[in-house]
C-alpha cells in the first residue's frame, strides 16, 4: 500500500519520533487508544488520503438519491434516472463533468438483493458505456462499445452479501465490494438534432430486482432497514472540517473491510476512524485537533506535490488514476488525485484526460487573455469513439455560462469547423467573440482563471 512517498507507519518508529519530539507524552483520542500527537497526525493524513474519495462519493450519492432539497436530486435508489440533455453550468454536483454524452444515473443499494440491468442494442457508430463505481470510487466493471459491443445484453449486479450463481437469461454477473455505489451511463450525442434518438435509447435502459426478473417472491426477511443518511459536507468543507471523519465512518459501515486492508483499518481505528468508530471532534483537545487538522493539511500538500511533479510533467497520466482496486494496487494517493481532479472518471483504456492549466509561456490560463489551440493537419486526437475540448472555471472545475451556450468543441462538430489553409484546425479560446468569421471555432472562456481538458474516448 502506497501513500506517495510516505511509508506506512510502524508503531516503533512513530513512538520513537514521538518520544523525541513530545517528551514521550501520549494522548487519548476519541477512539480510546493512547497514541502520540505525531502518530495521530500521520494516521489522520493516511485516513484522509484513503477516505476522501469515499466522502466525496457520498456527497454525490446524497445529492442525487437522498436529499430531495439538494437542487440536484434525481430520484430514489435502484432506479435509472436519465438526463435527456448534455450537462450545463446548472449541473454542479460533479466536478469536471463532460458535456458530450447525456448521462443516466443508477444509484445502487444492494443490501436486499441483486439488480438486473438490461441494455438495448445500440447502432454501431454510437459510443455508450455503463461505468460501475463502488463507494471507494473504484471502477470495478465497464459495459459498453469498447468492452462488450453494441449488441445489448442482460447483467446481474450483486453486492458483497450475495452468494448466488448466475441465473438463466443473464449474460454476466458483476460483483461489487460495497453495498452502495453508482452505475453511470454515457450515451453519445452527435448533434442537437440527435437528442430524440438518445432519449429513445435512454428509455430502453432498464433495471429491476432479481426477484422481479425471475418472477419470484422478494427475499425474506424483509428488505434491508432504512438508512439514517447523515448530511454531507460541501466540497469546501471536505477540505478542512473535522466532521470529514464522521462521514467517513458512516461510509465505512457499508464497505466491508478488504482482507489486504485490515492492518490499515486497524490503524485508523486507533483514533476512532472505522465503521464502529467514535471519532468526535467535540471530544478532542486543542492539541489533538491541531494534529488532525495538520494531517489533513499534509494530505493536500502531498497531493499538490504529486500534481506538480508527477501529473503536470506527464510522469503519471490520468489513465493511472481510475480503475479497479487491482489496477490501482493500493495506491491511495492516485485514487485521491483522481477524485479531486475528476471524480467518476473512466480508466485509461476507456478514456484519457489531458488537462491544461497553463499557456505556452507557463502562465496560468485566464479569460483576461486570448489563446489559440491548433491541431495541425492530420494530427487530430486518435480515437475510436470521439474527442472533445472542454473549458472549466477555476477553482470549482465546473462549466461556465457564456453567450453562445457552448462549453466544448468535439469531433462530431468537425463538419461545422473552419479549417486552416493547410487542413489543420485552430480553436479560439477567449472570453469575448473573436469575430463573426472565427465564431465557428470559438470556445468561450470564463472571465477569470480556467482549465481546459482534452478528452479522448476509446483512445
Amino acid at each position: 500500500m502506497r501513500f506517495g512517498n510516505v511509508a506506512a507507519i510502524t508503531v516503533a518508529a512513530a513512538m520513537a519520533a514521538a518520544i523525541a519530539g513530545c517528551g514521550g507524552k501520549t494522548q487519548e483520542p476519541a477512539g480510546g487508544s493512547a497514541v502520540t500527537l505525531q502518530e495521530m497526525r500521520a494516521i489522520a493524513k493516511e485516513a484522509y488520503v484513503y477516505g476522501f474519495p469515499m466522502v466525496d462519493m457520498y456527497r454525490i450519492e446524497n445529492a442525487y438519491a437522498v436529499n430531495k432539497d439538494s437542487g440536484q436530486y434525481l430520484g430514489d435508489w435502484n432506479q435509472i434516472h436519465s438526463i435527456a440533455r448534455v450537462f450545463t453550468p446548472a449541473d454542479t454536483t460533479v466536478q469536471t463533468p463532460n458535456s458530450d454524452t447525456p448521462y443516466s444515473f443508477l444509484a445502487t443499494d444492494l443490501r436486499t438483493e441483486p439488480l438486473v440491468l438490461t441494455v438495448p442494442p445500440i447502432e454501431q457508430d454510437r459510443y455508450f458505456s455503463l461505468q460501475f463505481i463502488d463507494s471507494y470510487t473504484y471502477v470495478y466493471d465497464l459495459i459498453g462499445s469498447r468492452t462488450t459491443g453494441n449488441g445489448g445484453g442482460t447483467y446481474l449486479l450483486a453486492g458483497p452479501g450475495w452468494k448466488g450463481e448466475q441465473p438463466a437469461g443473464v449474460d454476466k454477473v458483476i460483483r461489487t465490494d460495497t453495498d452502495f455505489g453508482l452505475v453511470l451511463y454515457r450515451t453519445q450525442l452527435f448533434n442537437p438534432a440527435d437528442l430524440d434518438n438518445v432519449k429513445k435509447i435512454q428509455a430502453q435502459y432498464t433495471v429491476e430486482p432479481l426477484s422481479a426478473f425471475q418472477k419470484t417472491p422478494a427475499p425474506a426477511p424483509a428488505p434491508a432497514p432504512a438508512v439514517d443518511f447523515i448530511a454531507p459536507l460541501t466540497p469546501d468543507e471536505e477540505k478542512t472540517s473535522l466532521d470529514f471523519f464522521k462521514i467517513l465512518n458512516f461510509t465505512l459501515k457499508y464497505a466491508p473491510v478488504k482482507p489486504d486492508e485490515k492492518e490499515l483499518r486497524d490503524r485508523f481505528a486507533t483514533i476512532g476512524i472505522g465503521p464502529d468508530g467514535d471519532f468526535d471532534p467535540a471530544k478532542l483537545s486543542d492539541e489533538q485537533r491541531a494534529a488532525i487538522e495538520g494531517g489533513m493539511a499534509d494530505a493536500w500538500a502531498e497531493l499538490h506535490t504529486f500534481q506538480t511533479e508527477q501529473l503536470q510533467t506527464g510522469k503519471v497520466t490520468s489513465g493511472q488514476l481510475f480503475g479497479t482496486a487491482e489496477q490501482l494496487g493500493g495506491n491511495y494517493l492516485y485514487r485521491f488525485a483522481g477524485a479531486v481532479m475528476g471524480i467518476l472518471g473512466l480508466p485509461g483504456a476507456e478514456a484519457r484526460y489531458f488537462p491544461l492549466t497553463n499557456d505556452s509561456t507557463g502562465a496560468t490560463l485566464s479569460g483576461a487573455n486570448t489563446y489559440t489551440l491548433t491541431f495541425p493537419a492530420g494530427q487530430l486526437p486518435p480515437v475510436k469513439a470521439f474527442w472533445s475540448v472542454t473549458v472549466y472555471k477555476l477553482p470549482q472545475i465546473l462549466l461556465v455560462d457564456n453567450p453562445i451556450n457552448r462549453y466544448l468543441i468535439n469531433s462530431p462538430m468537425l463538419p461545422d469547423l473552419v479549417r486552416n489553409p493547410d487542413g489543420g484546425i485552430t480553436l479560439y479560446l477567449q472570453h469575448t467573440s473573436p469575430g463573426p468569421e472565427k465564431e465557428a471555432n470559438w470556445l468561450p472562456t470564463p472571465a477569470g482563471d480556467f482549465q481546459m481538458i482534452l478528452r479522448t474516448y476509446w483512445p
